[in-house]
């Protein structure tokens, strides 16, 4: 909805971009005119290392295009939604507009954005594969280019691993493997896990995948509520580590995914699960020594995860339409997904952005285990239904938070997220 610095300034280095693929000739509106625009990108980066990546595209694009500037605005994820509901009805949405996946669908069905599909180069077009395309996409037109894709990781601390004697290896970790390990490293008033789930929807939903939970059956306002086995499946697992197991420190539950980092950190976990961007925030915060991990990617019946990428779009009222398209076309390019990717710890869409950072970091530093935990990322149904967001903020984040706190049962979870979906689906 966040390494090593040498590695980070190689990312920076991935962009020498000028004139090629600038599109410089390409100035004007849809007629051909040379009229000079600006066009505002509100960025939702806030990484230091990714604003800068951005920025430095924004740069390169202007130095290349007289005629087409771009004003890099400063955004947030926290209060994105609301602010672009208010800024589409007041007709003062942004021309480049960065957000995700899940949050633009309802924005898509109620008309906001812009068909951008035939100003996207077959280059853009084939880099990207056709199960991410279908994150932005509806009725044949692509309504957004997607990306940046966030997974769902372990990190480790690996003296704790090896004192434990515990080695992950192979292509993926197995729950059952993780609540066993996570049991061998809960001693002495340590726990095995850390798990930051003061937000804990998208985690659910996303890990959710790996038992082929759908929640949801169905597309925009007409989709129905789908809760069984295979979507209380993760949160049982959670629930069982910290309250039966009691390798989960509960009070990590309440936390968010930085808050937990501290305790990492001093050893009082052996292990956190988090979005892979944490990865910069530990490489950047960690005491000098601290030796960590990322294992391999999670696995139940398989290691998918929801492909909730990161999206730039344009509004359909917006003026310059065309230009704006094409800046984004230009973001789309390997080296530069690699530069804002690296700089955010996170997963390019593309395969040849992908193989940039590869190159770049030698996969070290988790980004192996990293990029391989995106082979298998994929549209989730969620991802197709317009009161997705109401049903996120009002209904099944505080029903996952109070049975995380243990103040509820499983059953009494699954009635809340099916009932609360008539609820807000009006």
């Amino acid at each position: 909805m966040k390494k090593v610095l040498t590695a980070l300034l190689a990312a920076g280095a991935l962009v020498t971009l000028a004139a090629c693929g600038g599109n410089s000739n390409d100035s004007g509106s849809g007629s051909g005119s040379n009229e000079k625009v600006t066009l505002k990108f509100q960025s939702l980066a806030f990484q230091k290392t990714t604003v800068a990546a951005t920025k430095k595209i924004v740069a390169d694009w202007n130095a290349a295009n007289p005629n087409i500037q771009v004003e890099y605005v400063q955004g947030s994820w926290d209060s994105v939604h609301d602010q672009l509901v208010t800024q589409f009805q007041g007709g003062t949405a942004p021309d480049i507009i960065h957000d995700e996946s899940a949050d633009i669908t309802g924005f898509i069905n109620q008309g906001y954005l812009a068909d951008i599909s035939k100003y996207l180069s077959q280059e853009t077009k084939d880099a990207v594969s056709q199960g991410v395309w279908d994150t932005v996409s509806k009725d044949g037109k692509v309504y957004a280019a997607p990306t940046l894709l966030q997974s769902y990781v372990v990190f480790a601390n690996s003296n704790l691993l090896k004192q434990a004697g515990i080695t992950a290896t192979g292509d993926s970790l197995s729950w059952d493997d993780l609540a066993a390990d996570a049991k061998k490293l809960t001693a002495g008033g340590k726990y095995g896990l850390g798990w930051g789930l003061k937000s804990p929807t998208a985690t659910m939903l996303n890990l959710g995948l790996n038992y082929d939970a759908k929640f949801f059956d169905g597309t925009g306002q007409d989709a129905k509520a789908v809760i069984g086995d295979a979507e209380l499946e993760v949160p049982k697992r959670i629930h069982a580590m910290a309250y039966t197991d009691k390798s989960i420190d509960p009070t990590s539950l309440t936390q968010s995914g930085s808050d937990v980092l501290p305790g990492f950190y001093a050893g009082k976990y052996g292990m956190i699960v988090a979005g892979n961007y944490v990865a910069q925030q530990i490489a950047e915060e960690a005491p000098k020594g601290f030796q960590w991990e990322v294992l391999p990617p999670l696995k139940g019946t398989s290691t998918k995860q929801a492909a909730n990428p990161q999206t730039l779009s344009v509004p359909a009222e917006g003026k310059h339409i065309e230009q704006s398209a094409k800046f984004i076309d230009y973001f789309m390019k390997a080296e530069n997904l690699a530069a804002v990717g690296q700089g955010d710890w996170l997963i390019p869409t593309t395969q040849g952005a992908r193989d940039a950072i590869q190159k770049a970091t030698g996969g070290k530093n988790g980004w192996q285990q990293t990029l391989a935990s995106g082979t298998e990322l994929t549209k989730a149904p969620f991802q197709s239904v317009q009161n997705y967001p109401k049903w996120k903020d009002q209904i099944a984040t505080p029903a996952f938070q109070e049975f995380l706190a243990n103040k509820t049962d499983l059953a009494a979870l699954g009635k809340k997220l099916s009932d609360g979906w008539g609820q807000v689906n009006q």
